[in-house]
């Protein structure tokens, strides 16, 4: 009975030593931290102001020089679909290549979804929910948001009738 009455502290503790740890050592930590990378700074400052054209071309030249980054190929289908008059075979093609290289990776699975419901094709995108379903340990940003938008598009698609 003790033992369960000091569960509560103990879960604590835990969490909050994992919270330290993922925060950072700032005592000095043997485990280096990997250098930012300068095509995604330059990608994120484009697409904070929405220049998606800026976005492709920075995105182009990365993958003409790196074709095996799925981060790349998935930020360059993501700055094509939010650009205007999206090329979808171009959007898909890129998710997919992304997801060729890296089958977890999550960004790429609720782009692709969200692409998916772009040209009206939900069972496509509930099969990339169910695999950040399982990707997702507990439920990750990705998934949510996923999760939200296939919630919206069945919305519209019950008002629309």
């Amino acid at each position: 009975m003790n033992a369960l009455k000091s569960f509560p502290g103990i879960f604590l503790f835990v969490l909050a030593s994992s919270a330290a740890l993922a925060a950072g050592d700032p005592g000095g930590s043997s485990v280096p931290q990997p250098p930012a990378d300068p095509v995604l700074e330059r990608v994120a400052q484009a697409t904070s102001s929405k220049d998606w054209p800026a976005a492709q071309a920075i995105l182009r030249d990365a993958l003409a020089r790196e074709p095996g980054n799925a981060n790349y190929h998935n930020l360059y289908a993501y700055s094509i679909r939010k650009g205007a008059n999206p090329d979808m075979s171009l959007v898909f093609k890129h998710y997919n290549q992304a997801l060729s290289i890296d089958p977890k990776h999550r960004g790429a699975h609720e782009y692709i979804g969200e692409a998916y419901l772009m040209v009206n094709n939900l069972p496509k995108a509930r099969e990339h929910l169910a695999q950040l379903d399982r990707l997702c340990f507990f439920p990750c940003e990705e998934f949510t948001d996923l999760k939200k938008a296939v919630a919206d598009y069945e919305k519209k698609r019950q008002a629309s009738r």
